[in-house]
């Protein structure tokens, strides 16, 4: 069961930690509003993608054989959504000198970023698939609660580093070349989304 575990563990780090569009979000969350207010981010991503993986894992993965076209609009619907939100970060050029004001950080929009995040649809479908298929109900649960724990974590992490180089990075050209290159990744990321 420790093996289990710790392969249960590193699998929702890998997936929680590696650079994406969530967490590009948090990292630009804390970078313009400091930790605390990035934490709303944080919260709404970390309990929007549970709440995925909690009915992933109770059998709703059936639901894309029923909806054969259910993968190929979230991806659709994703990638727009992750362009629209480069475009505006790409746009702002730090406090009190945005040509368009960063969107503060909200619980919802976390949320919401999960469910139109093909990379944590296919995590979650991963994991269950890996890690719960022969275990019942009983194993489900463990894996959900490690990955929240590691996911709350992980996002955490990336809205400290945002909120750690806000401190360092004040002057507005910077914050124009790092919202730049954010904005750029977000763009990488929605292009990839074509790849899956």
């Amino acid at each position: 069961m420790p093996t289990l575990i710790l392969s249960m563990s590193l699998f929702a780090l890998a997936a929680s930690l590696s650079p994406g569009p969530v967490n590009l979000v948090a990292l630009h969350s804390g970078l313009h509003f400091g930790l605390r207010r990035a934490l709303r981010h944080v919260t709404g991503a970390t309990l929007g993608f549970t709440l995925l993986l909690v009915l992933i894992g109770s059998g709703m993965e059936g639901l894309s054989a029923i909806v054969p076209r259910l993968t190929e609009l979230l991806r659709w619907v994703g990638m727009g959504y992750l362009l629209w939100m480069a475009w505006g970060l790409s746009r702002s050029d730090g406090p009190g000198h945005e040509r368009a004001a960063p969107l503060p950080p909200s619980f919802w929009r976390g949320a919401l970023m999960q469910w139109l995040n093909p990379k944590a649809w296919i995590a979650s479908a991963a994991g269950v698939s890996v890690y719960t298929a022969d275990g019942g109900a009983a194993l489900t649960v463990l894996f959900i609660v490690l990955f929240f724990v590691i996911c709350y974590a992980s996002l955490a992490s990336w809205a400290l580093l945002g909120a750690r180089l806000g401190r360092r990075v004040m002057e507005q050209r910077r914050l124009q070349w790092l919202n730049r290159l954010m904005a750029a990744g977000l763009v990488i990321a929605a292009l990839s989304i074509t790849l899956i």
